[in-house]
């Protein structure tokens, strides 16, 4: 009854209602869509409107609608970047200084955003918005990713009403590990069938939004609009990567120096700028305290010594990646297309960036496999190049080399994760509203951040944000809105932003950027013994000119700079841990730690980070089944194309697969047929130790199948050393959800029998000896 100012007698004939404190909130009178577009890996110079070789007409409709922003920034990673995007503050103030999958237990690495840090989501939907958030999310803790977890770091938990997409950091485009608002689904179509996430995600931005416009046209909507792409897996369909066949042929040294010619023509980069050099800091020479190697993973091979075949190699990768972002482009097309039908477009606030610079976790060589980088497996070219011509395809879990990042950063040093140099930070960022904003000829060159967006919005739509949120006092907004420059090219810029990534540091100050000598996920430490450089970046943007010698004050100046920022802003500590050593780092877990797990056949897939971990150890997986004559098909699987484990029935025996990280398929037999009954099925692994081959890095040992109480095959296998897949091709009983682990079978290949129960055992003890325990599990004598 709070603010009721009606009348209430005791006939409501005599009554005087008041609907005020009843209704929801109402937007007013004009208010804008919101439409927010946020590419993933893209790099700067990889759009031809950025100066780029793949075309993006839908891109370049944005763009020629509003104004582009050539001196836009992020934070060099995905989950930091888009935690900023939607609320505007840092990435370390939302605990977000790492990917949501590489938490740690300090305030700016837990990657639990404060609630008192209010998404956009949750400021619109109070202000009367419908909110949407379509793809990718990745801003939920790995171990909150499952469904027995608190949803209060979902999207739906976070302001929006509506989430189509996936949780983690990647998807395979053609087998995505789907969530539909709270739950998980099946794709709704197989890539036989045509199907792709990319017109997936689109077809569902468009359902979400004609749902309500149909119910009320005046009501304006918040979309966020996250498209896989450009991250890895490059996937697309055949005919969009065979457009570019052909294209980069001539290597990724002289694509640079073409792409540098039309940015300048463009009026993207100054006249003067040059290009930075391949391998900057002399790698892979260089090393750091107590002379560790500088990471192979960051370095480039210059085109010229590359094999014929390598070249061929290469190109291809390039033109997969190409085929891929311009078949996203066409699919957010429809969108657009969609807006302007129904007479959306003009009275829509669109904000289009990537998320971070493109993506060097392919290292030197590129990959048939991204998830070999997750396991500290290095690549070569020898084991990609018999793949060639499934790059792409749903077969595929593929990632372009560093020569290829290095392009698609042009004039910039490095990628993604180097947060103390353009090629990780600089960024595209176009922003449009056709009813108020004139389209603008001349780029902007103000310094903008990420942190800078929702300010921005806020200011255009007239919002001003609340003080509490569902009963949190909100923390102060620490971006700075940039509305001023869309129409005056000369507004002043950001003036300072701090930076903290995977053991980096910088700092930007008046045009000023000081940057340490670190190399994200190296494992060197020992931070006390950093060179720092220091760069003028108004004369200096490709960063060519180390000029900390010549000004050792302007240094000392920025490095206390940065020092008081950390302690504003949740900077310390600094965490360079590997790739292999963050994913298998100690942190709380999805499920209790148990000796002996059990699943169900007809439940939703379990992620990995709430799953079994089997890395390094001895397991057994046992299940209790009954079977007919012709029964067959998958009895647990976990993992996918990427690597995983398989236990299923095919041509009525037994048989056990395990793809080591996508690239090994190791696979053990029953000797007899199943018979038509019930049984007890066993594959168990006992671990005898290292894995002797550094090639192959895992756990060595012996795999025995078993029916009820007779041996039926044996074999040697290798484990991998670290995850599949963390969140996507999750574990599975009764089917193999969304690619498969093994091409024996097509996914999902069901299995035709009954099972009761899968049940993993990890205590380390052999089946043999507890034969009788194990029989015990389940419902059969």
């Amino acid at each position: 009854m709070t603010g009721f100012q009606g009348k209430v007698a005791t006939d409501v004939r005599d009554s005087q209602p008041d609907w005020t404190p009843f209704l929801a909130p109402k937007a007013r009178e004009g208010a804008p869509n919101v439409l927010m577009l946020v590419w993933d890996d893209l790099g700067f110079s990889t759009m031809d409107i950025f100066g780029g070789p793949i075309e993006t007409p839908n891109m370049r409709r944005i763009a020629e609608m509003g104004v582009k922003y050539s001196n836009f920034h992020t934070t060099a990673l995905c989950s930091p970047t888009r935690s900023s995007l939607l609320n505007g503050r840092n990435a370390t103030s939302n605990g977000m200084a790492t990917i949501a999958e590489f938490s740690s237990g300090f305030p700016g690495i837990s990657t639990r955003i404060p609630f008192e840090n209010g998404f956009i989501s949750e400021v619109l939907a109070e202000q009367g918005y419908n909110t949407y958030c379509v793809g990718k999310w990745h801003l939920t803790p790995g171990e909150e990713v499952n469904m027995a977890a608190y949803k209060g770091r979902w999207p739906l938990g976070r302001g929006f009403e509506r989430f189509y997409g996936y949780l983690g950091g990647e998807s395979n485009s053609w087998y995505p590990d789907l969530i539909y608002d709270n739950h998980p689904i099946d794709a709704p179509a197989t890539p036989e069938e045509g199907y792709h996430l990319s017109k997936d995600l689109s077809d569902k931005a468009i359902e979400f939004i004609s749902d309500a416009h149909q119910v009320d046209p005046e009501k304006p909507f918040f979309l966020y609009l996250a498209p896989q792409a450009g991250h890895a897996p490059h996937q697309a369909p055949k005919e969009w990567i065979d457009k570019y066949k052909g294209r980069f042929d001539d290597g990724y040294e002289a694509l640079r120096e073409e792409i540098l010619k039309r940015q300048i023509e463009m009026g993207i980069l100054p006249e003067g700028t040059e290009l930075s050099p391949i391998n900057p800091h002399g790698e892979p020479q260089r090393t750091g305290p107590d002379g560790q190697p500088w990471p192979l993973l960051d370095t480039v091979r210059p085109w010229g010594s590359l094999s014929d075949d390598e070249k061929k190699l290469f190109s291809r990768m390039a033109e997969v990646f190409a085929g891929y972002i311009a078949y996203a482009d066409h699919e957010m097309g429809r969108v657009l297309d969609y807006l302007e039908e129904s007479g959306q477009m003009d009275n829509t606030l669109i904000v289009s960036v990537s998320d971070n610079g493109a993506s060097g976790e392919g290292g030197p060589n590129g990959s048939f496999n991204e998830w070999r980088f997750f396991n500290g497996v290095p690549d070569s070219t020898e084991e990609t190049l018999p793949h060639i011509d499934e790059l792409g395809g749903p077969d595929s879990y593929n990632h372009y080399c560093t020569g290829w990042a290095w392009a698609f950063d042009t004039p910039f040093p490095y990628w993604k994760r180097w947060a103390g140099y353009e090629g990780g930070v600089a960024d595209m960022c176009l922003v449009a509203w056709p009813a108020k904003i004139e389209p603008q000829d001349k780029p902007r060159s103000q310094y903008i951040h990420a942190v800078d967006v929702v300010p921005t919005i806020y200011e255009l739509a007239g919002i001003e944000p609340p003080e509490m949120i569902n009963g949190y006092l909100q923390n102060p907004i620490e971006g700075e809105s940039f509305a001023a420059s869309i129409t005056d090219p000369d507004a002043p810029g950001k003036e300072t932003q701090f930076y903290a990534m995977l053991g980096q540091r910088s700092i930007y100050h008046r045009g000023w950027l000081a940057a340490t000598i670190h190399p994200p996920l190296s494992g060197w430490g020992k931070f006390e013994h950093d060179e720092w450089e220091l760069y003028d970046l108004e004369n200096d943007r490709s960063q060519m000119n180390n000029v900390a010698t010549e000004q050792p004050e302007k240094l000392e100046e920025l490095k206390a700079l940065w020092y008081y920022n950390a302690g504003i802003y949740n900077g310390l500590p600094l965490d360079d841990r590997t790739a292999l050593e963050q994913t298998l780092a100690d942190r709380p877990s999805g499920t209790p730690d148990l000796a002996r797990y059990t699943y169900y056949p007809h439940t939703a897939d379990v992620p990995e980070q709430a799953a079994v971990r089997i890395s390094g150890r001895s397991y057994s997986i046992s299940a209790a089944i009954e079977v007919q004559a012709g029964t067959e098909g998958v009895i647990f699987a976990h993992g996918g194309v990427s690597g995983g484990h398989s236990l299923f029935v095919k041509d009525r025996t037994l048989r056990y697969a395990f793809n080591w990280v996508g690239t090994y398929m190791q696979n053990v037999v029953a000797e007899d047929e199943l018979k038509p009954g019930k049984h007890l099925v066993v594959a168990e692994f006992t671990a005898t130790g290292k894995n002797d081959d550094p090639k192959m890095p895992g756990a060595k040992g012996t795999l025995d199948l078993y029916v009820d109480e007779k041996k039926v095959a044996s074999g040697e296998i290798v484990t991998q050393p670290g995850y599949f897949c963390v969140v996507g091709d999750g574990l599975c009983v009764g089917r193999d959800s969304a690619s498969p682990v093994t091409p024996e079978y097509k996914s999902p290949f069901e299995f035709t029998g009954e099972i009761e129960k899968v049940v993993i055992d990890v205590s380390g003890e052999p089946y043999s000896n507890h034969e009788g325990d194990v029989r015990a599990w389940f419902s059969i004598d």
